[in-house]
């Protein structure tokens, strides 16, 4: 399984999970921080994976090759957005080499409280659970505007932004950087983008649910892709030590920027 890597290549290994839509390019803010503190950051290109793995064969493939390239060596794991369903998923598969998990705007089950009308993709969510057939398209033509038109696609993902990601998507590098990253999320088609969003809809593994690894959630007050409930909701069924970090007036990716260095520092110390 392909990924990138950021930081220092011979650091202790931790695994980020990039956002849904994402590619491991998203990975690069850890760089700077990840070279300081002594950190190897991977990130592993999971919408190259065969649509045909799906379901608890899935998060198994993830943690397979999470294995092999770290040769069994411990881990932390960072999850951003819809990638922390997954960073949970295969966290529980992994837990005996897991140190930390970090899980930065999280998502919850949506069954788990009222969240969906607080949400920005209610519409994308709604409509996969709904019409599977419209979702296709809807993503097909995502995938045409990221390769012709990338700023677009931009301008459309962020046009409900609160907080501080109102002011951060008016940073020509944070635009040029999600442009790059859609690009790269939308290069193998559309399977693994759609993969992912029917995964996080469908019942989550018990595991989750039981595994004893310490967590902290960072989360923006204002964030209104993954509402901060998301995070009270699963701060209050992890049962391993669990904490979670409020961030006044940041959203979703400007939380992604305040929270990537002080999770560099803390899981350097740990």
């Amino acid at each position: 399984m392909e990924f990138i890597e950021y930081g220092n290549p011979a650091g202790k290994p931790v695994v980020y999970f990039h956002g849904v839509p994402g590619s491991p390019h998203e990975s690069a803010l850890f760089d700077a921080p990840a070279r300081e503190h002594g950190l190897r950051i991977l990130c592993f290109d999971r919408f190259a994976i065969a649509p045909s793995i799906t379901g608890d064969d899935y998060f198994r493939h993830i943690a397979q090759s999470i294995n092999e390239t770290v040769h069994g060596a411990p881990i932390d794991v960072i999850g951003f957005s819809l990638g922390t369903h997954v960073a949970l998923e295969v966290s529980a598969l992994m837990q005996n080499q897991v140190r930390s998990l970090h899980l930065v705007s999280a998502v919850a089950p949506l069954d788990g409280g009222d969240f969906l009308d607080e949400m920005a993709g209610k519409a994308v969510f709604s409509m996969a659970t709904r019409n599977p057939g419209l979702l296709q398209w809807l993503v097909k033509w995502q995938t045409l505007l990221a390769k012709l038109a990338p700023q677009i696609l931009f301008r459309m993902l962020f046009a409900s932004a609160q907080g501080q990601d109102r002011e951060l998507v008016k940073s020509p590098e944070f635009k040029a950087l999600i442009c790059q990253v859609l690009q790269q999320c939308f290069a193998h088609g559309s399977p693994g983008y759609i993969r992912d969003i029917r995964q996080y809809l469908q019942p989550w593994s018990a595991s989750v649910f039981t595994s004893e690894v310490n967590a902290c959630l960072w989360h923006g007050i204002e964030d209104n892709w993954s509402p901060f409930g998301m995070s009270e909701h699963l701060a209050g069924h992890i049962p391993g030590n669990t904490r979670i970090e409020r961030l006044e007036g940041l959203s979703h990716y400007s939380c992604l920027y305040a929270a990537a260095p002080m999770i560099c520092v803390r899981v350097a110390s740990e």
